[in-house]
């Protein structure tokens, strides 16, 4: 009986579908629902504390400002022709204009301002509208140092400049620390979501690295990824970036920075004593995952696994929490990395940090802690002076290099988790890996 239990228990581990994944229409309903809260609840909060009060997106169709495209409702799969938006913020009224200079409503929240038969010329209507509302300030996307926050193109800007009256020229100011806060705050409602992406991703993961799918002498790492890929594809999921698995033994020696990027064979059979690591994450109502575990392949006499690898994870652990204590509000991603770095260092270990925003994009816009070839910090760019902000959600991700004596080499642990930072300050969005996996479990689970 109890064996049966047991059994059962493992059988209902790998049904991912734990979390209901919803159909395409209640999905649109959910994403439209947090777009109404978010304009009409964070972006007013967002404009104050940017001092902007008139914020303007302008893209073409199939060439869309990543920022713009976060703000389309859910069956607008992109801009159609040239599309602008119009938001201003009237402070002492407490009230949020949302327009669309485009001859109909962009979904239920945006209302179109703009009569074609009133007036043929879009970018004259745009100026109308700029005028009714004399702004103090007037935001576009345009960024040196934030990709996400340089959205408008050449063209657009030009056109803007050329029709915008020379007295509102002076009052154009770069909106990349309005866009950047957009892109990486949370609201209450889409961090319950949040846990449930990375719930579904851990799922997914804990099935690819075990018995199921995996015949150790007989299934390969790429088998292993194109089975990750095909799964998000049933689940009527999509992946922001192909999975990769890679292999650590006794017989390999270390490449590069990270063994999956770099030397990486394909095709490589899987074999007892392997430790296996992969890098997958999915997309689901426009957040996104990012997650790196560890597995270990049971030889046939061993019930866990070796100790040195045991404890070699408990290492990357620690590393992550090194990390996680020094994400300090109003802190600079350098100031987080190098003094995470110093105390993993005293502490002993090998570290290397390279955590990312995560969120309406899998490398999202925020603060940047570390890149994996700039361990001495991020120059001119997010990392420098962009500071940590609450409500943000990162990709914990980072290794450690660790002599495993029993194999006579280094092995890096990898990992990677999604973890947010809030008025609370650290938790992690949905858990992270303290144990290895174990392929094959069901014997370990029985206890035979």
């Amino acid at each position: 009986m109890k064996k049966t239990i047991l059994l059962l228990g493992f059988l209902l581990f790998f049904k991912v579908q734990a979390q209901h994944i919803l159909p395409e229409a209640e999905r649109a309903r959910v994403i439209d629902e947090i777009l109404a809260e978010r304009f009409n609840a964070l972006l007013p909060q967002l404009m104050d504390a940017a001092n902007i009060d008139m914020w303007i997106l302008i893209s073409r169709e199939y060439n869309e400002d990543p920022v713009l495209k976060t703000m389309l409702p859910a069956t607008w799969l992109n801009a159609r022709r040239r599309t602008i938006l119009l938001f201003y913020r009237n402070q002492k009224q407490g009230t949020i204009d949302k327009l669309a200079v485009a001859r109909y409503n962009v979904g239920k929240n945006i209302v179109s301002a703009w009569d074609k038969e009133k007036e043929p010329n879009q970018w004259k209507r745009l100026m109308q509208l700029i005028e009714e509302r004399n702004p103090k300030k007037i935001g576009l996307n345009f960024s040196k140092d934030h990709n996400i926050a340089d959205g408008l193109d050449k063209t657009d800007y030009e056109e803007f400049m050329f029709n915008l009256p020379k007295k509102y020229r002076s009052k154009v100011v770069s909106a990349e620390q309005l866009a950047v806060r957009w892109i990486e705050t949370r609201t209450d409602r889409e961090m319950i979501i949040y846990n449930q992406l990375v719930d579904i991703t851990h799922a997914i993961i804990a099935e690819a690295f075990s018995e199921k799918v995996i015949t150790p002498g007989v299934t390969t790492t790429t088998e292993v990824e194109w089975w990750m890929r095909q799964k998000v594809t049933d689940l009527g999921l999509e992946t922001w970036f192909h999975p990769t698995v890679d292999v650590q033994r006794t017989s390999e020696k270390l490449v590069g920075h990270l063994y999956s990027f770099s030397g990486r064979p394909d095709d490589l059979a899987i074999l007892p004593g392997d430790l296996l690591h992969c890098d997958f994450g999915i997309t689901y109502l426009r957040l996104n995952t990012d997650c790196q575990e560890l597995a270990y392949v049971l030889k046939p006499e061993e019930k866990k696994a070796p100790d040195y690898l045991v404890n070699a994870l408990k290492d990357g652990n620690r590393v992550q929490d090194f990390l996680t204590t020094n994400m300090v509000r109003g802190k600079t991603g350098n100031e987080i990395l190098a003094k995470a770095l110093s105390d993993g260092k005293d502490a002993g270990l090998r570290p290397a940090i390279y955590t990312h925003p995560l969120g309406s994009y899998g490398h999202s816009a925020g603060t940047t802690i570390g890149m994996w070839d700039s361990q001495g910090g991020v120059m001119k760019d997010d990392g420098e002076n962009y500071p940590l902000n609450p409500n943000t959600v990162y990709a914990i991700e980072l290794n450690t290099t660790v002599t495993i004596a029993e194999w006579k080499r280094d092995i890096r642990i990898m990992l990677e988790e999604a973890g947010f930072f809030g008025e609370q300050g650290f938790r992690y969005v949905n858990g992270r890996q303290t144990e290895l996996l174990l392929i094959p479990r069901i014997k370990e689970h029985l206890g035979n």
